[in-house]
């Protein structure tokens, strides 16, 4: 009985390890499966926006109940990255500790995100190709559709600082869920440490950009099935390029440099002198 609900989670210096370990094996991976994997990351968070867009959309839900369940249910995403495999870009902002240790180069890194973020996008804005053809929009008398535009809206329209900053502190949250993903060695071990930090940063409203590349492609598809909104107040790809800019900078920051190199500082450096 001590075995089931004792805890033999990795201890923190253990997860450091790892996630240096895992982050070469990301750097070097063949481009093939890279990519593959990549748009699977893009679709699953994508599937993980449509449902948050499911709770949102309900106006019977009081402010606090909406974010939260939003968030809780935006959660799948992750978790089928972490469980099922897949390359995320915002997660293997991590791939900075194996960087900071000289066990990959800085041209594997860039490599790594650049390949990721492209078909993150790639699998994130065919899922709102295919939820468009599916007519999912039009659920709830066309709620959703209004919903996934009045979303796109609100993160065109935020000031570039803003929507950066916003970014920074989702992906401190994200890259802690992976982390804490590394620390457990069951499925349901993953999913109570991803579930938390996931769901806080949907509530609080910050910026993931791999979401965002699901929303916007498919807020701009409802528009111009429907014409929803007034044109001047259209989500278009130059607002969609301003967000993603600002918001992939800043996840940039807060993966890579308050989560990985943070860590890095604190449990591997110096560690071949020892």
């Amino acid at each position: 009985m001590s075995e089931l609900f004792g805890s033999d989670a990795y201890a923190p210096r253990e997860v450091a390890e790892r996630v240096e370990t895992v982050g070469v094996a990301k750097a070097r991976m063949a481009m093939l499966p890279l990519l593959m994997l990549g748009v699977l990351a893009g679709a699953f968070i994508g599937l993980g926006a449509l449902f948050f867009v499911i709770v949102k959309s309900d106006a019977s839900l009081g402010f606090a109940t909406s974010q939260v369940g939003g968030g809780v249910v935006f959660s799948l995403g992750l978790l089928l990255v972490v469980v099922a495999g897949a390359e995320l870009f915002t997660g293997n902002n991590l791939l900075a500790m194996a960087w900071a240790d000289g066990k990959i180069t800085s041209g594997e890194v860039l490599r790594n995100w650049v390949l990721v973020c492209t078909a993150n996008f790639v699998g994130a804005a065919g899922l709102a190709l295919l939820v468009f053809a599916s007519g999912h929009t039009d659920m709830n008398g066309g709620a959703i559709g209004r919903t996934v535009v009045t979303i796109a809206l609100a993160k065109q329209d935020l000031p570039a600082w803003e929507a950066f900053f916003r970014g920074v502190l989702c992906n401190v949250l994200v890259c802690m869920a992976v982390w804490m993903a590394m620390a457990g060695r069951s499925v349901v071990d993953k999913a109570v440490a991803i579930v938390f930090p996931i769901s806080a940063f949907i509530a609080a409203g910050f910026e993931h950009s791999i979401a965002n590349m699901y929303l916007m492609p498919l807020a701009m598809l409802v528009q111009q099935s429907g014409g929803l909104l007034p044109s001047e107040a259209a989500v278009n790809w130059g607002g969609m390029a301003g967000n993603l800019g600002a918001v992939i900078a800043g996840n940039l920051l807060g993966g890579s440099v308050l989560v990985g190199l943070t860590y890095y500082l604190i449990y591997r450096r110096g560690q071949k002198a020892q």
